[in-house]
């Protein structure tokens, strides 16, 4: 068989579409992409066809549901079942199996240990442990429950967490009041901003790490993601490649769970 009628059958055999649902569906993607209502002209710009083109399919999705059109100033978002399917997206999405398949390679690429933790009931708790692909490992258990105060799991849950449930695990952990510490409010400050946390040798000798959070659709903390090593080896600087690896993985995670672009805490 030659390869141009190998390349035939190939086709052939793939699965086939309808054309113009593909098409029309370009203008969903143009209004989930900007997240806000837009004029016939910019979103049929968006989604790089004409008005007149784009016209048509909007009639369709406003009478499924899918788009609704502003009454007043004529623009077009997203419509009631586009926003029953979302948040039905949400429930059957879950953040742990993702953030579990995705431990192997981060700790390939990073060249560390790698953990991604949830809030417990006593505070943040490791349920998954990824060894480094190096003679180097740093010991960690799957139930093990991260001091608040002095892990960077611990911190991303402090700075994104609400407060009452991590105070309560500061009291257990013999940090009472920690959350009015000036100093601990600067670090937590320091973790919003940057999305990222970082520990230098606070909690055991000659080990540091960094960690990231991942957000869910509704803008809620659900799990973080953590590198761990040996200090003369894990690259602390919050513009190293070692944060923008993990904090690449934490974003990705977290669009997949349907949370904006960007996420910010104050």
């Amino acid at each position: 068989m030659s390869k141009a009628e190998d390349s035939g059958d190939s086709a052939a055999r793939a699965p086939r579409g309808i054309q113009s649902v593909e098409v029309g569906g370009q203008l969903l993607k143009a209004l989930a992409h900007t997240g806000r209502p837009m004029a016939l002209k910019d979103l049929a710009r968006e989604a790089d066809m004409t008005p007149a083109k784009a016209h048509p399919y909007l009639v369709s999705f406003g009478k499924l549901g899918l788009i609704e059109q502003d009454p007043v100033s004529g623009h077009y978002g997203l419509g009631p079942l586009a926003l029953q399917l979302g948040l039905i997206s949400l429930q059957q999405v879950d953040p742990v199996r993702l953030a579990i398949a995705e431990l192997p390679a981060l700790a390939l690429r990073l060249g560390h240990t790698v953990s991604a933790s949830v809030w417990g009931t006593r505070g943040p708790t490791i349920i998954r442990v990824e060894e480094a692909p190096t003679p180097v490992h740093v010991a960690m258990r799957h139930g093990t429950t991260a001091s608040v105060r002095h892990t960077a799991s611990g911190k991303v849950f402090a700075a994104f967490h609400p407060a009452e449930p991590v105070a309560e695990a500061l009291r257990l952990d013999g940090h009472a009041g920690a959350l009015e510490d000036p100093v601990f409010q600067a670090e937590l400050k320091e973790v919003r901003a940057q999305q990222l946390a970082v520990v230098d040798r606070q909690l055991i000798e000659g080990v540091s790490a960094l960690a990231v959070p991942v957000f869910d659709g509704f803008g809620q903390l659900v799990l973080a993601l953590a590198a761990i090593g040996p200090s003369a080896t894990l690259d602390l600087r919050p513009d190293g490649p070692s944060a923008s690896l993990l904090r690449d993985c934490g974003r990705q995670l977290s669009q997949r769970l349907g949370a904006p672009r960007a996420k910010t805490h104050q």
